[in-house]
């Protein structure tokens, strides 16, 4: 027996890894004893069994986080594993409910909505029948109704919420001027297994000193705010008063005058549901998109700077540095995180500090890391490393793309380490492409062969890791598809694919943000690559039957689907020819083996559209789809906004679900032309204007991922 040293109480919650010996992700445990090797011996918690201990199980250190015994009884109450390791990655609002005093204003999810209520009284769920047994621990919440009165009536048990159902906290003291609470009166609860405790921390004259500092701060505050912000605009993170005296939070997504008003207003996406609110529409009008219930319009006079990101110095004082939001701390193992599942993708992701956090221009490598890594399993496939030969840079990698999938978070001192260890000072502190980090990623940190290889008519053959698109713009329309430009491209320059890429980055052809051949470009969401390969069979643009000429003058004919590629059986090739506009065209011959059949069917080979980064004014982003539902795409910025100044603060990086991209690409070829981009939602818009790379995976070595 292996020996093992005794420790002091201490619980932990399992944050990474499978199921071992009793312990999986979510689980709370105590320490009873170490191991030499690093594994805890503890005793496994669970909220069905009112807090009392499972039978012992084994976990590695490094996959658990410490926990105080209170955190630890809060987090019991949430039965939710899954819910568990959510609010533990949102430290400052889990902070502020472990610090919860009596009679500060919250907002809890509730059936009816988001209401706002006061802390009551911190409660005990569960009896303790023996000494190992942990109680859970809950709050009593009296909701407040719109006049700021209690909405209680009479003595009775006051609803019980658990830490994860507190979206929102505002300390007594944060309370505004001028509003009253009403003292409630309570009857003796005779509730099963559920006891009040004197725990609630004491707010004495602690509480009243803080109240004080807090309304001379705020005076402050407001008078700054009031006089020396940067104007709103949007993207802005702002926060607005209800008549409630609630303060709710959220960025603005749109700025202008409403039907029927004469002043400037906004369109505020909140950060959770509030009763009233739409999800983008005011009246008949869709002013932007977001998930029900989170849209809010206002006059823009009422919306301010948010506070909680507002750095501020007194008269004569320096500005202190900026400190990032703490993260619970990630120690990588062996094990290698798949992409996130589709049933957490949004819980995981969405929201600000969400992503990669940028710093010091790494936008270019944030969002080709997220479009690359954080859904899709096709480079997971192809850039596997023997432990052996793996190089520090490859392991530093693999810990972005692991927290990255498990936290929803990197924060940016990680990817620092890691452009340090790119090999050239530039990457440290210069703006890049995606392009030239791509390839020092594939060939350096993952040593992989290049990811096509192209041969042109000369028989000559060459490796690349992204496809450039080269043509005249004579040959498009204005608004081209990426399937359209990627076969014009291919004719144009005599090139084929050798075989189907498992991933195919597209680049459209403009340079960073000085250039771009087209204002607008569709990315097709799915390519098909049938025609582009060398030496595989190809059917006859007519009429179906083996093909065996191609023409590069009939790409932009209008009378034939113009932007198509033109390929004929040699009956179509005469006929279509004998045209006098096109008697001067020079058709070239396919190469066809001698086996195959004329009536031979010839199958489809395709590519399906996994992420889009985009380029505006120099800063890159990325569009990401996270599962095979159309309406599955996420929208990230490493810099969405930022906290402090250039000195001493740091970048938010934020999350959106974006379903209304998925609205657009859905329709038809026809409607997609005829469409009108300046009329499009914002976050579509800027994806059909500023489109820089569109990345593709192959349908037959893309891996499913799990959906749970």
């Amino acid at each position: 027996m292996e020996p093992i040293t005794a420790v002091n109480e201490k619980f932990f919650i399992v944050i990474r890894g499978k199921s071992r010996k009793g312990f999986c992700r979510g689980c709370i445990g105590r320490v009873e004893a170490e191991t030499q090797r690093g594994e805890l011996m503890g005793l496994l918690y669970s909220s069905s069994s009112a807090g009392s201990p499972k039978s012992g199980g084994i976990v590695r250190r490094e996959d658990t986080y410490p926990l105080s015994r209170h955190q630890a009884q809060l987090l019991l109450f949430v039965t939710s594993t899954s819910k568990r390791l959510e609010l533990l990655c949102n430290p400052q609002l889990f902070s502020a409910i472990c610090e919860l005093t009596q009679d500060d204003l919250v907002v809890v999810k509730h059936k009816k909505g988001h209401l706002p209520g006061l802390v009551k009284n911190l409660m005990q769920i569960g009896r303790k029948e023996n000494k190992d047994d942990l109680h859970m621990l809950g709050f009593e919440v009296e909701f407040v109704d719109s006049d700021h009165n209690l909405s209680s009536k009479k003595p009775a048990p006051l609803p019980l919420f658990s830490a994860a159902e507190i979206v929102q906290v505002v300390p007594s003291y944060s309370v505004p001027l001028g509003l009253c609470w009403k003292d409630g009166k309570y009857g003796s609860l005779n509730r099963k297994a559920v006891t009040r405790i004197n725990s609630m921390p004491n707010i004495g004259s602690r509480l009243r000193q803080a109240a004080e500092n807090h309304t001379e701060q705020s005076v402050i505050q407001n008078q700054r705010l009031s006089t020396s912000h940067a104007p709103l605009e949007v993207g802005s993170m702002v926060e607005v008063v209800s008549n409630s005296g609630i303060t709710v939070y959220g960025v603005i997504r749109w700025l202008g005058i409403l039907g029927g008003k004469a002043a400037e207003w906004a369109g505020i996406e909140l950060d959770y549901e509030v009763n009233g609110c739409s999800d983008g529409t005011y009246g008949s009008q869709r002013y932007f998109t977001c998930k029900g219930s989170r849209a809010l319009f206002v006059p823009i006079t009422k919306c301010s700077p948010d506070s909680r990101f507002v750095c501020l110095s007194t008269e004569g004082q320096t500005l202190k540095p900026t400190e990032t939001p703490p993260v619970p701390p990630f120690d990588d193992s062996e094990e290698d995180a798949p992409p996130v599942p589709e049933s957490e993708a949004l819980s995981l992701l969405v929201g600000r500090m969400k992503g990669i956090q940028g710093h010091i221009n790494s936008c270019y490598l944030d969002a080709t890391l997220f479009s690359l890594f954080s859904s899709s399993v096709t480079l997971d496939r192809i850039c596997q490393i023997p432990a052996d030969t793996e190089q520090p840079i490859s392991c530093t990698l693999r810990t972005i793309v692991n927290r990255l999938r498990r936290q929803g978070f990197v924060p940016a001192e990680s990817v620092m380490n890691f452009r340090k260890q790119l090999g050239c000072d530039t990457f440290r502190t210069e703006e890049k492409d995606p392009e030239e980090f791509i390839t020092v990623l594939f060939q350096k940190v993952l040593c992989m062969e290049p990811l096509l290889r192209l041969r042109s008519k000369r028989e000559s053959s060459q490796g690349a890791y992204t496809f450039q698109i080269f043509l005249e713009k004579e040959q498009m329309g204005s608004m081209p598809t990426v399937q359209q430009l990627l076969e014009a491209s291919c004719l144009s320059g005599d090139l084929k694919f050798e075989t189907i890429p498992s991933c195919l980055i597209v680049q459209m052809p403009r340079f960073g943000n000085k250039y771009k051949m087209f204002p607008h470009i569709i990315p097709s969401t799915e390519l098909d690559v049938t025609d582009l390969l060398y030496n595989s069979p190809r059917e006859c643009f007519i009429c179906g039957r083996l093909a065996e000429f191609e023409c590069l003058q009939c790409l932009p004919d209008h009378k034939m689907q113009p932007g198509r590629i033109k390929q004929y059986c040699t009956t179509c090739n005469t006929q279509v020819h004998t045209h006098p506009l096109r008697q001067d065209h020079s058709p070239s011959a396919l190469p066809v083996a001698a086996d195959v059949a004329v009536e031979t069917p010839v199958p489809r080979h395709t590519m399906q559209l996994f992420a889009v980064l985009c380029i505006q004014t120099s800063h890159y982003v990325s569009f990401v789809k996270y599962s095979s539902d159309p309406h599955a795409w996420l929208f990230f910025d490493s810099m969405a906004d930022r906290c402090g100044d250039d000195q001493s603060g740091y970048n938010i990086p934020e999350i959106r679900a974006c379903p209304e991209l998925g609205d657009f690409l859905c329709q038809s070829e026809e409607d997609l032309a005829r469409s009108n981009p300046s009329k499009a939602p914002e976050l579509v818009h800027r994806l059909l204007c500023d489109s820089y790379m569109c990345l593709y995976h192959s349908a037959a070595t893309e891996v499913s991922k799990p959906n749970n």
